[in-house]
């Protein structure tokens, strides 16, 4: 295996919670490759058992022995910002000297000798770079690729090719994109996030700024021109000399793809798009899937294929047959006349976007949203903001806050919102129990009704339990 870190390093791998969205995505792509692999997770998952298979040794539980599961000392563990310092793995690496590598570390090992393509921004990368991955995979490039969700077309969220086109999400949470150098950037945008992480907004937007000084010689950056965060960053990246492209109603320049217009269509999202310099005639680009947001990552992902030498055509079909990301809006099921949706928006403007592309959907039914905070600091930051957002939809459940890697902060729970939504007080509820959640949303649904549960935390096992619910409760089901 050749590596940025020398050709050994990668030979033997052990990941910390392997079964993690990012890190699963790496021993895909290290087992493709020919590596061992080994790793440990907290609990058994679909994602554990299909690595086991693919040849991963994996542990159950986290514990220096892990470290043994291969028959050889591994070369290189990997750990992501959700592993606290004293994991017994990571300990155990560190006494044994053991070289440990954050995730976006081994990743940019692993893009050595590719043309590599990262999407970045606060919301939107990682439907953007699926879109990216399945329009160049229609256009028969086979890309590797490495996404912080699963393709719902493929199940899969990383992917070793021949094609020597690495496409990668970039996550700006802990900076550690920064290790990236990639040939062609997008941003899709910029605003304050992760403030556990970087402090103040103005740090949060510093990383962007040396992500731009991260583009390869001769890159390009490729940035949404209706965002202020990604306007700013795009004119910062010109004065640099970074050639850039952008994307927007606003778009100016020759190369740019200029937005004259969004509709949906039977569920499907159509935007017309002038490509500047390319004639005056626009061009309809189909997505399947719904949303002006989306529409906007499609044409993101049209600019950066366009970079990596696909044909406009090819981009343009591979776009139309897009089958979305799981938990993208993801379909979850219908019942006694109300379909259930499931989402990972956990910021404001995500919150916001989505239930405005739900509206449509939902037709002439209510929309009733299910709100998972996610981190003790971000709902303290964005309490506000996420009220707004929230008082778009019809009725509104908000559940406690979903910790994760923090601690509880006093004072901080999911009533800190609700209690700030602008709908009558018999439409907004704040419910504590996960237990109860169910059967609460279930009883407050109506036929006609478009359900819709949101956040990043484990509020996407509600989905079912709704459905299930509202079967058991009016003896009806349906098959979609």
């Amino acid at each position: 295996m050749t590596t940025t870190h020398g050709d050994d390093l990668l030979a033997r791998v052990h990941l910390v919670g392997i079964g993690g969205a990012g890190m699963s995505g790496i021993a895909r792509i290290l087992l493709a490759r020919g590596g061992q692999v080994s790793g440990s997770d907290a609990r058994d998952s679909r994602t554990v058992l299909a690595l086991r298979a693919q040849g991963a040794r994996i542990g159950i539980g986290h514990g220096g022995e892990n470290l043994d599961l291969l028959p050889e000392t591994p070369t290189a563990v990997v750990v992501s910002t959700a592993i606290r310092q004293d994991n017994p793995e990571l300990v155990a690496a560190e006494e044994r000297g053991i070289t440990v590598l954050r995730r976006a570390e081994a990743l940019a090992a692993l893009m050595d000798d590719h043309r590599v393509a990262c999407v970045a921004g606060t919301h939107g990368k990682t439907s953007t770079t699926s879109m990216l991955t399945v329009a160049l995979q229609h256009c028969r490039m086979d890309p590797s690729f490495a996404i912080g969700g699963d393709l719902n077309d493929s199940g899969a969220n990383a992917h070793h090719g021949d094609g020597g086109v690495f496409v990668a999400e970039a996550d700006e949470s802990d900076g550690s994109f920064l290790v990236f150098a990639p040939s062609v950037a997008v941003v899709t945008n910029v605003e304050p996030d992760h403030l556990d992480h970087h402090g103040t907004a103005e740090a949060y937007t510093e990383v962007f700024e040396d992500f731009v000084g991260r583009i390869a010689p001769g890159g390009v950056l490729i940035a949404n021109s209706d965002d202020p965060g990604a306007a700013e960053l795009a004119e910062l990246a010109e004065n640099r000399g970074v050639r850039v492209r952008r994307y927007g109603a606003n778009a100016p320049a020759e190369g740019d793809a200029r937005l004259r217009g969004y509709r949906a269509e039977h569920g499907v999202g159509v935007v017309a798009v002038e490509l500047v310099g390319r004639g005056p005639d626009p061009i309809d680009v189909h997505v399947a899937v719904p949303g002006e947001h989306m529409a906007g990552n499609a044409v993101a992902a049209l600019l950066a294929g366009l970079e990596l030498g696909a044909p406009l055509e090819g981009l343009m079909e591979g776009l139309a047959a897009f089958g979305g990301v799981r938990r993208r809006f993801e379909f979850k099921g219908r019942a006694g006349g109300v379909t259930v949706y499931d989402d990972y928006a956990h910021h404001p403007t995500e919150v916001e976007a989505q239930l405005r592309a739900a509206r449509p959907v939902a037709g002439s039914g209510r929309l009733v949203v299910v709100f998972q905070p996610h981190l003790f600091s971000r709902t303290a930051a964005f309490a506000g903001e996420f009220a707004e957002a929230l008082g778009l939809a019809d009725e509104v459940v908000v559940l406690d806050v979903y910790g994760a890697r923090e601690d509880p902060q006093p004072g901080v729970t999911g009533k800190l919102i609700s209690e700030q939504v602008e709908l009558p007080a018999d439409k907004v509820h704040f419910e504590p129990s996960f237990t109860d959640a169910g059967p609460a949303v279930a009883a407050l649904a109506r036929p006609g009704d478009l359900v819709l549960t949101m956040g990043a935390g484990d509020v996407t096992m509600l989905g079912p339990e709704i459905l299930s619910e509202i079967e058991r409760t009016t003896g009806t089901s349906e098959e979609v």
